[in-house]
């Protein structure tokens, strides 16, 4: 009787092309949520500086932080 070779993962070639449809099929739905996750968050707050820099918001932030403090102590 001729013994029916297997793969390195055990799968037959049915069993495989199922487990790479399903593993595509996944792959994609995931780039596609990741894509949507990272323009959503590019509107939200982008990472790359505006001309001007981020000077006058981070300014503003410390300046805030410190009349916090101050009024505490």
């Amino acid at each position: 009787m001729a013994v029916e070779r297997s793969s390195l993962s055990g799968l037959s070639e049915p069993e495989a092309q199922e487990f790479h449809r399903i593993f595509m099929s996944s792959f994609i739905g995931f780039t596609i949520v990741a894509v949507i996750a990272h323009i959503l968050a590019w509107m939200w707050r982008p990472w790359l500086p505006p001309v001007s820099g981020y000077t006058t918001s981070m300014s503003d932030g410390v300046t805030t932080v410190a009349q916090i403090i101050s009024t505490i102590v």
